[in-house]
């Protein structure tokens, strides 16, 4: 399997110096997704950046995973309204110019 876009869940965890647990127990949430590859576990490169969110969140605001779904949850949902938005803005736009 092509690994380029992946890193190594152990890897990730010695550089940000967190337990594989705290990953493992975000892909229970499904939060993150995790790829397995000849006996290796590995997280997508493209979800870098909410785990880093996610480990601010549980580790140095202290909110706990119920939270950290919750919170990733709402996010997700004004991402989408903000996108609904944009999409009926430009319809409008459209429509205003004819």
């Amino acid at each position: 399997m092509e690994t380029t876009h992946l890193i190594s869940i152990q890897q990730f965890c010695t550089h940000y110096n967190v337990p594989k647990t705290f990953i493992n127990a975000l892909h229970e949430y499904d939060l993150v997704e995790i790829t397995i590859s000849e006996n290796e576990n590995y997280l997508q490169t493209n979800q870098l950046n909410d785990v880093e969110k996610m480990m601010r969140l549980h580790y140095d605001l202290d909110i706990n995973l119920e939270g950290i779904d919750a919170i990733y949850n709402l996010l997700k949902q004004v991402e989408n309204l903000q996108s609904e938005i944009t999409t009926l803005k430009n319809k409008l736009n459209f429509y205003k110019e004819q």
